[in-house]
């Protein structure tokens, strides 16, 4: 049977699983909001569809996969503000559906570990409008879904090294202050090989092994490029966006054991070291 995906906001994570799929014979719908973006797909294999008022018929009822990867807004979130009735309609017979969601969820633990099993306290109001997200989508009758909660991703073209290049970039520094981080071609491995092995109503977390200050990264990439290490700024001295500042209100540990477990998977890059050596080179 052909495998079809119908991909929700089919950014940066999302491309890069289709890199992994289209080879082998899929068929990927892409929905954008940006105009400028519909050649683009289709020039990578993507049957574009422009959201939210694009011909969605066709992808709808040849899907056999969906995959969320559209954060919610303030309406909640978009994908189903527009078509939680024909998602609906369509749960009982999809193989597989993916929502991307964030370890935000978690919210602030001091630098502590957390795993999936871990209760949902989000601080932020991204976090909280995250876990609302998730439970919408878990409430559709018969969807097989999964949630995977990615950790700061980063890859190609977005990572530290335009900042240090730049001069922009800065080590900000908070006590006790740590992220964990994803390569986004680990997001994309992960991604299909629960395609792969479909286990509906898992839930994932998405990292590395290598939990770490946030000024730690900055001043290893600096020294990967031979660049002077950018200053540090105490985090209470520093010039930040509200969104900005908001990362740094929680601080944890994510656990990467059940992708090894559950889905057999050996990260491409399991640390922030592997993985900025490899976009130098």
């Amino acid at each position: 049977m052909e495998k079809i995906l119908l991909s929700f906001g089919h950014g940066y994570s999302a491309r890069a699983l289709a890199d992994r799929l289209l080879p082998k014979g899929w068929r990927i719908f892409g929905t954008t909001r940006k105009d400028s973006k519909i050649n683009a797909l289709r020039d990578e294999g993507i049957q574009p569809i422009r959201w939210p008022d694009g011909d969605f018929n066709e992808a709808l009822a040849q899907a056999t996969h969906i995959l969320i990867s559209a954060g919610p807004g303030p309406e909640g979130d978009p994908t189903l503000s527009v078509l939680y009735n024909e998602i609906r309609a369509m749960a009982p017979r999809l193989e597989w559906a993916g929502y991307l969601s964030t370890t935000g969820v978690y919210g602030d633990h001091g630098g502590g570990w957390v795993d999936e099993a871990t209760p949902l306290t989000p601080s932020t109001e991204r976090g909280k409008a995250r876990v609302a997200a998730e439970r919408q989508w878990q409430s559709i009758p018969d969807l097989p879904l999964h949630i995977f909660r990615l950790a700061g991703i980063y890859g190609p073209g977005r990572g530290p090294f335009e900042k240090v290049k730049s001069g922009t970039a800065r080590r900000i520094i908070k006590e006790n202050q740590v992220f964990s981080r994803i390569h986004v071609e680990d997001i994309a491995q992960v991604l299909e090989a629960s395609m792969t092995h479909p286990n509906p109503g898992a839930v994932y977390n998405v990292c590395d092994d290598d939990p770490a200050p946030p000024q730690d990264v900055i001043e290893h990439a600096a020294h990967l490029l031979g660049l002077p290490v950018p200053p540090a700024v105490p985090f209470e001295a520093a010039d930040m966006s509200t969104m900005a500042r908001s990362f740094y209100a929680e601080s944890k540990r994510v656990s990467n054991e059940r992708i090894k477990r559950d889905l057999g998977i050996n990260l491409l890059f399991p640390s922030y070291r592997d993985g900025l050596l490899a976009l130098r080179d």
